[in-house]
């Protein structure tokens, strides 16, 4: 293990999906800590986890608690509650040396469907998640470059993500698995993810990044391969046509590039999910 370094990581969200991956990668290696929601005897122990309810509770106050030089936003909740927590992180990068590190979504990109998109495009999305995405990203590019890391992330797999979860639960329930055949997506996981972000972090990376397999899947076939390595048999399959032509939601790379050891194709996540499922 190596010895803890200089920074100060506060990782809101730090018990969600992602934000508890992330936390379990970061702790060995920083002084890290985090939110949670939901109380538990044995969070309330952890005197790096503090209890936060985005919708009631003032982000401001843990940060000044904490004092971090990293601020990763992995949090959910209300829409409005995240945008006034995100503009109190915000304001405290602003005045302090400090970086917020946001994981954002390709949904920012929703609008758009003939083309993949990449880092330096305009984003555009007629969805509401998409819209309020673009909200906090934009107020983020209002900061010195050298104090924001936005991360645009595809479909996130992995044993414990919310989309594996659920269609084990359907298919448990006999409901009907959601395919979109036209959607041409890029997809990640949960260790990759962690994995990116702790070289940013060791490299100082800042401005925009699209961490995602670096090719393209239709959604259909790859939710089909993993009801097989799920072992699933005769899952109920519901094709869901939002247009005739084929739609992309797929965040690729051109001015930020990874080292090679960080890339990774859609064939190699369904390669590790066979190892962890």
């Amino acid at each position: 293990m190596q010895p803890k370094t200089k920074h100060r990581i506060l990782i809101f969200g730090a018990t969600g999906f992602l934000g508890d991956a992330i936390y379990k990668e970061l702790n060995a290696y920083y002084k890290t800590f985090g939110t949670y929601r939901m109380e538990t005897r044995a969070l309330q122990k952890n005197q790096h986890l503090f209890h936060f309810n985005i919708e009631e509770d003032d982000a401001l106050e843990i940060i000044e608690a904490v004092k971090p030089t990293i601020i990763i936003s992995a949090i959910r909740g209300e829409f409005g509650a995240q945008i006034v927590a995100h503009l109190h992180m915000i304001d405290y990068v602003a005045s302090h040396d400090c970086k917020l590190i946001y994981l954002s979504s390709a949904n920012v990109f929703d609008a758009y469907s003939q083309f993949p998109s990449y880092e330096n495009d305009k984003t555009l999305s007629l969805s509401k998640y998409g819209y309020f995405k673009i909200k906090i990203e934009n107020q983020l590019l209002k900061l010195p470059k050298r104090n924001y890391l936005i991360l645009r992330m595809p479909m996130v797999f992995g044993k414990y993500s919310p989309r594996i979860k659920e269609i084990k639960t359907f298919y448990a329930e006999k409901l009907p698995i959601e395919t979109f055949p036209n959607l041409i997506m890029n997809v990640s996981t949960d260790s990759k993810i962690t994995q990116q972000i702790h070289y940013m972090i060791n490299r100082n990376k800042c401005g925009i990044y699209h961490i995602g397999s670096n090719d393209l899947v239709h959604h259909e076939d790859f939710i089909k391969e993993i009801t097989n390595i799920l072992e699933l048999k005769q899952p109920l399959i519901k094709r869901v046509y939002t247009t005739n032509n084929d739609r992309h939601l797929a965040v690729l790379p051109k001015d930020n590039i990874l080292p090679k050891h960080l890339q990774f194709t859609s064939q190699f996540i369904l390669d590790e999910l066979k190892l962890n499922l």
